[in-house]
This record gives C-alpha cells, sequence and structure tokens, in this order.
C-alpha cells in the first residue's frame, strides 16, 4: 500500500535513520542496529491496524521498543565476547560520501558521539548506563521517558548518567591536549607517510611514548591478539602487519568523523585505523581487521 492511501506508514519509516543512529550508538555494531531496527519493525507491523492507530505517538513507540532490544542486547554482550578471540572494536564508519550505496535512512549520522574514542568508553559503561545515558545527553530524551525504557525510575536513571559521564571525563585526554581535526589530519597524514616509507624513527616520532594500538581481528585475519603499549613496540607491530599484508595501499578517510586511515589490497578494505591525537602525538590506535565489521568499506 502507498504512502498516498496510508500517510501512517510515511511517518513509521521516517522514523528509521533515527532508530538505526540509537541503535548504532548504543551498541557500535551497524550490523546489530540494523537487526533491532528491523525486529522493532517486525513487531510494529504484528499489531492490528486498532493497535497501531490507538498508539499516540508511533515515534516515540519505536524508539522505546528499540532501546528495550538493545538494552536487552547489550546485556548478553558480556557473555558474548568472552568467546570472542582477541580485542572486540566498534564497527567504523566511513563519512557519508564513501559509505556504501543504499538508502540514506541506513546510514548513521556522524557527530562526536561516534568517534572511536567515545564509543570505546561506551562499551565500559553496564548496559543500563550505556541507554541511560545515550538517551538523555546525545538524543535528549526526558529522564521519565528513559525510565520507562530502561525500567527504573526517573532519579535512577539521572544516576546512571551522572555516572556514565564520569566514567567519559576520567577517560577522556585534557581539553587543552586534544587535537583538533585539522591538526589530527596532519598527524595522521604525516603518520601514513613515514608507514609507506617505512621510516621508523619517524613512526616513532609521531606517537606518544605512552600510546597504545588495539587491533580487531575477529580470530577471522591475522592480527594482535592484545593491546600493544609503548612507541617501540606499536612499531614493530606495525612493521609485522605491513609483512602480512604484504603490497597495500594506504588512504586517508575519516573514520568515525575523525581522520583516520584505511588499508587496501587490491582495491578491498582489508583494514580502517582510528587515531587518537593529544598534541601533536597519537596517543591511541584502533585497528580493525575483522572483515565482519568492514562491510560499509566495500565499494
Amino acid at each position: 500500500m502507498g504512502t498516498e492511501t496510508d500517510p501512517a506508514l510515511s511517518v513509521i519509516m521516517s522514523e528509521r535513520r533515527h532508530l538505526i543512529n540509537l541503535g548504532y550508538r548504543l551498541l557500535g555494531s551497524l550490523a546489530d542496529a540494523e537487526d533491532i531496527v528491523q525486529e522493532t519493525y517486525a513487531r510494529w507491523y504484528a499489531m492490528s491496524r486498532e493497535e497501531q492507530q490507538a498508539i499516540e505517538s508511533p515515534g516515540a513507540w519505536l524508539t522505546k521498543v528499540a532501546g528495550r532490544l538493545c538494552l536487552n542486547v547489550l546485556s548478553s554482550a558480556r557473555v558474548r565476547r568472552e568467546t570472542y578471540v582477541g580485542e572486540w572494536i566498534p564497527e567504523p564508519l566511513p563519512d557519508l560520501p564513501e559509505a556504501a550505496n543504499g538508502d540514506p535512512a541506513d546510514r548513521v549520522t556522524l557527530d562526536e558521539s561516534v568517534n572511536m574514542a567515545f564509543l570505546v568508553v561506551l562499551e565500559s559503561m553496564t548496559p543500563a548506563e550505556r541507554v541511560a545515558f545515550i538517551l538523555h545527553d546525545v538524543f535528549r530524551y526526558p529522564f521519565a521517558e528513559v525510565a520507562d525504557i530502561v525500567g527504573r525510575s526517573p532519579a535512577a536513571c539521572r544516576q546512571l548518567a551522572t555516572s556514565a559521564r564520569r566514567r567519559i571525563r576520567d577517560a577522556q585526554a585534557p581539553t587543552s591536549t586534544q587535537a583538533r581535526p585539522s591538526r589530527q589530519a596532519d598527524v595522521v597524514r604525516d603518520f601514513k607517510r613515514a608507514w609507506e616509507a617505512k621510516d621508523i624513527d619517524a613512526l616513532i616520532s609521531l606517537l606518544d611514548p605512552g600510546a597504545t594500538v588495539i587491533a580487531d581481528g575477529g580470530g577471522v585475519v591475522s592480527t594482535l591478539i592484545r593491546p600493544v603499549e609503548g612507541a617501540e613496540q606499536i612499531v614493530q607491530g606495525f612493521t609485522r602487519l605491513s609483512g602480512v599484508l604484504g603490497d597495500v595501499t594506504i588512504l586517508e578517510r575519516t573514520v568515525n568523523g575523525l581522520p583516520g586511515l584505511i588499508v587496501q589490497r587490491d582495491g578491498v578494505t582489508v583494514t580502517v585505523c582510528a587515531f587518537e591525537v593529544s598534541g601533536d602525538r597519537v596517543t591511541r590506535i584502533w585497528a580493525v581487521r575483522n572483515p565482519d565489521k568492514l562491510r560499509s568499506w566495500t565499494s
């Protein structure tokens, strides 16, 4: 049935992008977010027309269902990740023009709430903290509505969001040392040139002495199994990775809203690197190699 004869359908489907954005921030996985949105719509269409018409705000209903489904997924995620091989990193996202072709409603809007450092901190939160914080602080839902989704009192949800903010504040580098995107782009570009030239001294000079690199291969491809700390150790790891990758092309790309690098072999993206830069040095690198998390990077 077309939207001309069923205006409610247009209203319902217009919520899709919002739900995808919500699901990705809550779960750190575009694939999981898409599954949540499909299940949310399935529950809507499982209702009778009379039941649908009795819902005063379909958008609020969809958000409530999606939020509760995400909470369930988060509650079981830690158990599932105990069997995950190596480190788990949120799925990296390209800038919109670089995203694979598809419905614009299926794309995630990039802002500071999806940069990799932010998503990694979210992973340290309890499921209830993460849902309360994202719904209130990112999507601006009042605590009364958050409470209905989380299943706790508004006061309890306020405390959850406060705790989440504290985690983020404690994990962030001082504002004075955080590099602007333009400066980060310069540092990442210099890192790319040094990597291509295999200039070990230049790579070490671009890394903070206490820098950390975390890689995610999911047990599917060869990569670092544990985080590596220290500039010299990181360079050794990148040297070994270069040997594994062989003849590749390194390209500058936007990764979760900030300058990053991708590695392509025979035109296929095999690694996506997100960076955290403080001052003039790289403090963290997240290298995602699990091909299941690189679907958005295929052309």
